[in-house]
């Protein structure tokens, strides 16, 4: 994997690409425009899409993917305390426990109907943010977070994460609520060299309108791939 931007650098891990800029911001000694409130965990999006803007093919990303992609979400993952994933995404792509025993994944219901009996939930792993007046979840074993009433509170629910770091990886209604709530302190993108011609929900999708500034921070290569980093500016 090469580095395009700031510095062409031939060869790059991702662990250095990655790793040392999250370890940077978390202790403050990053020059990048301030991401977040103090208040509560970075929130960094990781999608992949296609060249027209597809996040999804034949109901789901991985024709988009390539190894060096998945590279980055495990690399992601690992220094990730909390993974922030809708319910529709965890069924369609079959989310088990994470390998990392101590990450946990949030699930993101507006009802709360969701099969609690997965390897994702018997092992511990995963736990629930619904409304305050969502019914009470099948399994009263599994964690819930509640906040807002009808309809998730974004805000009230990701300052009551534990962490520094929080990785959301979609689906596109969960990033557009996010989006809308200001709260996606930087987007991790990776273009697929693919285009996908169809009516396929993109990056944000059924999102109110809005328009919200970022700043690049880095572009990398490998097999026609590109993998973008951009960290919100609130400056």
């Amino acid at each position: 994997m090469r580095r395009i931007f700031p510095t062409p650098v031939a060869s790059v891990s991702v662990e250095a690409a990655y790793g040392v800029a999250r370890s940077r911001i978390k202790t403050g000694a990053s020059s990048e425009p301030t991401s977040r409130p103090l208040s509560r965990p970075t929130i960094g999006l990781c999608m992949v899409m296609s060249l027209d803007g597809s996040t999804v093919v034949q109901g789901n990303s991985r024709a988009l993917s390539g190894d060096a992609d998945r590279s980055i979400l495990i690399g992601l993952r690992s220094l990730a305390d909390v993974i922030v994933v809708g319910s529709s995404t965890v069924r369609i792509d079959d989310y088990g426990p994470p390998s990392r025993k101590d990450l946990r994944v949030a699930v993101v219901s507006r009802t709360g109907n969701i099969d609690l009996t997965t390897p994702l939930f018997t092992s511990g792993a995963g736990f629930l943010i619904i409304p305050e007046d969502a019914p009470e979840p099948s399994n009263p074993t599994v964690t819930c977070i509640r906040a807002g009433h009808g309809s998730v509170d974004f805000a009230a629910a990701m300052n009551q994460l534990d962490g520094t770091f929080i990785q959301l990886e979609g689906g596109p209604g969960l990033n557009a609520s996010m989006a809308h709530a200001d709260l996606i302190d930087e987007i991790n993108l990776t273009i697929s060299p693919n285009i996908a011609a169809n009516n396929q929900p993109r990056l944000l999708s059924e999102a109110t309108p809005i328009l919200k500034r970022f700043t690049l921070s880095h572009i990398l290569e490998e097999e026609g791939f590109l993998f973008l980093r951009y960290t919100r500016n609130r400056n």
